[in-house]
């Protein structure tokens, strides 16, 4: 079950809106949502519903053992073996496969390969509880003595299998009193209804672009213009943010609904005129844990400079590694760990004196690169494409059937281009500013605020029923 289908918006979350509701005292609200996150979560597969458990109780326990331990080395190998423990976990289920593929490509052996089916979600929480376990050590959170309450915060169904990554001590206070206000629920539904519109309408939209020109078929993405590889590369770029963020959209709205605060994890990061900007703006929650948790501890910017270089292609290797357990995202982190490099220590002084206008175009054609690199797994198509936008595979700048898929879908792109920045948000700003010293702009705005979540979910079950085609690319994490 996914946010972005008719079963979720209809059903499911119209019936644990209504269990939140119904119950008044915060303990029967917390057990009702662990019921909907516990059944949310194994309809994928209830088998890995242990394995979520499991990880949760190894995180329970290693928190109160580490608690319980004076300050010391007993303390800190018990969390060491915690994250240990859970890293392996995650390991087996994510990274078997990839490496007895290497090794069976390096010495022939093993003969089989396991196939292990990839545990939905399982990155999110997993860092989740490994962000927990490492904040009980270093005395920022109490650790939860109520194992039910711990299960809770790592299933929460809002952000379990698509982030974004919360920590404990965000949500605490919430899963322990919270409370809901109607500002709050109306802010919530607005935001929700945003993010589905944004995944079911235009990412979906996106998709089919993109999918149109970048064929998974070697023979066919040979065969097409380099404009046609630069134009689907160009929607996949416009599809994975607006995908991305609609998850953490919808996340962060049903928080809003049920008393719950999470942070942004997305801040157009398409308006970003260097890649530092950028990572600061992309996946906010991914980017703090592994600053927080891998960067400093490996020493950040605190030692000399071979050093810093090292730590950042610690970080940047295994962020990559992080979203998908193939060459290719390496590669792709690695990539970002390279830009990092060149801004901070070879271009410091030469960036500030190019027009910002340059500098956005630049960071934009950048990126689109590196999320051609990050689509195809299979590093052949991967050559074949990057080939192709170089105009290597001799078939020119262009087709007809590039121009076709251009004029057919100009202004629908166009729209996501738009969508993709804060123009709408700075226009609704304005709006509501303006409607204090106006009584029919006031009007138009209260109106507004009714019309819209109602407009976007019409819109968006039209598109879901009109259209089968419904990607989910956080499958692979």
């Amino acid at each position: 079950m996914v946010f972005s289908s008719m079963l979720f918006v209809f059903l499911f979350l119209t019936l644990n809106l209504l269990s939140q509701i119904y119950f008044q005292d915060v303990k029967k609200k917390n057990i009702a949502m662990l019921v909907f996150s516990l059944v949310f979560y194994s309809w994928s597969g209830p088998r890995y519903l242990i394995l979520l458990a499991g990880m949760t109780f190894i995180c329970w326990m290693g928190a109160l053992l580490i608690s319980s331990t004076p300050i010391g080395k007993v303390q800190k190998r018990f969390m060491i073996l915690t994250v240990a423990l859970c890293l392996i976990i995650l390991g087996v289920f994510k990274y078997t496969g990839f490496f007895l593929t290497n090794i069976q490509g390096i010495f022939g052996v093993p003969k089989v390969i396991p196939q292990i089916v990839l545990p939905i979600g399982i990155s999110f929480y997993t860092f989740q509880l490994i962000s927990y376990v490492v904040d009980v050590y270093r005395g920022e959170v109490r650790p939860q003595r109520k194992y039910w309450m711990l299960l809770l915060y790592a299933s929460l169904f809002h952000q379990c299998i698509a982030g974004p990554i919360v920590r404990y001590q965000d949500v605490a206070e919430d899963i322990r009193k919270r409370k809901v206000n109607l500002n709050e629920i109306s802010a919530g539904i607005s935001r929700f209804t945003v993010g589905l519109a944004k995944k079911a309408v235009l990412a979906n939209g996106c998709a089919a672009v993109a999918d149109s020109l970048l064929s998974t078929n070697v023979t066919e993405l040979a065969a097409m213009p380099a404009l046609g590889i630069f134009l689907g590369g160009a929607a996949f770029t416009l599809q994975i943010y607006l995908d991305f963020s609609a998850y953490s959209d919808m996340a962060i709205g049903m928080g809003l609904m049920c008393g719950f605060h999470y942070k942004e994890n997305f801040n157009y990061p398409y308006i970003s005129d260097s890649i530092r900007e950028f990572w600061r703006r992309w996946h906010i929650s991914l980017s703090t844990f592994f600053r927080d948790y891998v960067y400093i501890p490996l020493g950040g910017n605190r030692c000399d400079r071979n050093r810093q270089i090292f730590n950042l292609f610690v970080v940047w290797g295994l962020t990559g590694l992080w979203h998908g357990a193939s060459w290719n995202f390496v590669i792709w982190g690695l990539y970002f760990g390279v830009l990092l490099c060149l801004e901070r220590y070879v271009l410091t002084d030469t960036l500030p004196k190019i027009p910002r206008p340059v500098r956005h175009v630049v960071v934009m054609l950048l990126v689109i690169l590196s999320w051609l690199i990050f689509k195809f797994t299979d590093l052949s198509l991967l050559g074949t494409a990057l080939k192709g936008l170089f105009g290597l595979n001799g078939n020119g700048f262009t087709g007809v059937n590039v121009a076709l898929a251009f004029k057919n879908n100009v202004y629908f792109l166009i729209f996501c281009v738009i969508a993709v920045t804060p123009l709408g948000k700075y226009l609704r700003l304005m709006l509501k500013n303006l409607s204090k010293g106006s009584v029919p702009l006031y009007w138009i705005n209260a109106a507004w605020e009714v019309v819209h979540p109602i407009l976007f979910v019409i819109l968006s079950a039209m598109a879901l029923a009109g259209d089968s085609y419904n990607p989910f690319l956080y499958f692979q994490f």
